[in-house]
């Protein structure tokens, strides 16, 4: 036979019960979980403190710009899509960076987070011309192991992108690197001649636009001297300046190009 409790057991019941709800109020208090990871802005903060990494592809970085130019309805060029190396380059030769001209490069991303953001960054601003500059991060394994048809793959689907909506395609280079100081175990260098061998033909068997920044800064070790390259990888601001003039030669000539099939056609 079950025994009932008597007034001190019941009493002792209810003190404990009241003191749990009561030492717990920040759990009745605190708001739901999401049910998922799809929220409104995921460029805001989120609540979970342990939540995974936000942003992979890096779309919250330039998403405020592209917003303010869409707005203002400001015609665009040429977009140079890339990573550290098209960076770098607004902060050495600002200049090229105006009347119509943007640099859409994000520090040490690979060519799947360029992927993911190349709608956003590139197609949405309709350029007349984009310059593809991708690969050297991948070849260091910075979003985890890849293989070279996976990069070819990347960059393919990027330009087939730009061309299915009327922006033409330049496609550069990976510039010469030996060693990458963040990862100084990889020898790079005969990868990247592999990738540049597939890089120029792809481009060639398109008639898309190709310039050849390996073959001008290369030393014999297949890496860039230290006026080129302070450690071996991002260009110096005199290495820009020798940069500059062959972009833009390739630019003009793939729009010299494209204008001169359609007047045929």
């Amino acid at each position: 036979m079950a025994q009932k409790c008597g007034p001190v057991a019941r009493l002792a019941a209810v003190w404990i019960w009241g003191g749990l709800l009561a030492a717990t109020p920040a759990l009745a208090q605190s708001p739901p979980a999401p049910l998922t990871g799809v929220v409104d802005d995921p460029c805001a903060p989120q609540p979970a403190p342990n939540a995974p990494p936000q942003d992979f592809a890096g779309l919250c970085h330039y998403r405020a710009q592209n917003i303010a130019l869409l707005a203002a309805n400001t015609p665009v060029r040429v977009i140079f899509m890339g990573d550290s190396i098209t960076e770098g380059w607004l902060r050495n030769d600002p200049a090229l960076f105006g009347e119509g001209t943007l640099d859409r490069g994000i520090s040490g991303q690979t060519t799947a987070q360029m992927l993911l953001r190349f709608r956003q960054d590139v197609i949405a601003l309709s350029p007349a011309v984009v310059h593809i500059l991708a690969g050297t991060n991948d070849i260091a394994g910075n979003t985890g192991p890849t293989t070279l048809a996976a990069i070819e793959d990347n960059i393919v689907t990027m330009a087939e992108l730009a061309r299915a909506h009327h922006i033409r395609v330049v496609i550069g280079s990976v510039l010469p690197a030996s060693s990458y100081p963040w990862r100084p175990e990889l020898r790079p260098s005969a990868t990247i001649a592999k990738l540049n061998a597939f890089l120029v033909s792809y481009a060639r068997s398109q008639h898309f636009g190709y310039v050849d920044y390996w073959s001008r800064f290369a030393n014999s070790a297949g890496g860039m001297n230290p006026d080129d390259a302070a450690d071996g990888v991002h260009p110096t601001t005199t290495a820009y300046a020798a940069m500059r003039p062959m972009a833009l030669a390739a630019i003009s000539q793939t729009l010299r190009r494209d204008q001169r099939h359609a007047h045929r056609n």
